[in-house]
């Protein structure tokens, strides 16, 4: 049973969240602020958190940091209409995905459900793939460029997965955004390009030429000097 950590001030959000998981099957942990959540993390391991952006004191972003210098936990954040800066920054800082607040629990637990899965075993890619230096290992969840690993998000190893196994073909968004997130899951054109903008960001800082090349007009491909 997957464990999720639920990080929010608002303790009938806390609440709701927790039912909804619960009847789909995963356990629960809730927190009422970013501290407790780092100290939950710490001392008792879970799948995935829920990070609530606007906490007071130390908000979801800060937790996110904090968290990522240590762990590779999926995050999910959770964030209101207006902080549209907040959601794109937490993806490039390590956040996974985010759901909008007022939220649906069924989106909520779809998105759970679709990160847990890539997460895990990242099953529609093969077990190994490499193109020049670059080397992805599905099974191990593990990423080298030149012999220098990468860390990735679940949902950025499955688009450089999607990528990888074709090289040669140019994807538009729509076709990222099934690749990340799976068919009948809609999110904006902006998350997608701060998925492929944080690939860009960590392959450059393990010395990689553009790992993804935008072909203007139509999307991106692999880079093809790799």
């Amino acid at each position: 049973m997957a464990r999720v950590l639920i990080a929010d001030d608002e303790p009938n959000i806390r609440e709701v969240i927790s039912f909804a998981l619960e009847r789909a099957g995963f356990a629960t942990l809730t927190a009422r602020n970013g501290t407790e959540a780092l100290q939950q993390v710490r001392r008792s391991p879970v799948d995935l958190v829920i990070l609530d952006i606007g906490m007071p004191e130390m908000d979801g972003l800060e937790v996110c940091r904090q968290l990522r210098k240590t762990s590779d936990v999926p995050i999910l954040f959770l964030s209101a209409r207006d902080e549209e800066i907040d959601r794109v920054l937490g993806l490039e800082i390590g956040g996974d995905d985010y759901v909008t607040k007022p939220f649906s629990t069924r989106e909520l637990v779809a998105r759970v459900n679709v990160i847990l899965k890539r997460a895990r075993n990242g099953e529609r890619m093969p077990a190994a793939m490499s193109h020049g230096r670059l080397k992805l290992d599905a099974a191990r969840h593990a990423v080298w460029f030149d012999g220098r690993p990468v860390t990735l998000t679940a949902l950025e190893f499955e688009i450089l997965g999607a990528l990888l196994a074709r090289p040669e073909v140019v994807f538009s968004r729509e076709q990222i955004m099934e690749a990340a997130y799976g068919a009948g899951t809609y999110v904006s054109d902006r998350t997608i390009d701060s998925h492929v903008r944080n690939l860009r960001a960590k392959f450059a800082d393990a010395g990689c030429p553009p790992v993804i090349e935008t072909v203007h007009g139509v999307g991106f491909r692999l880079g093809t000097d790799l």
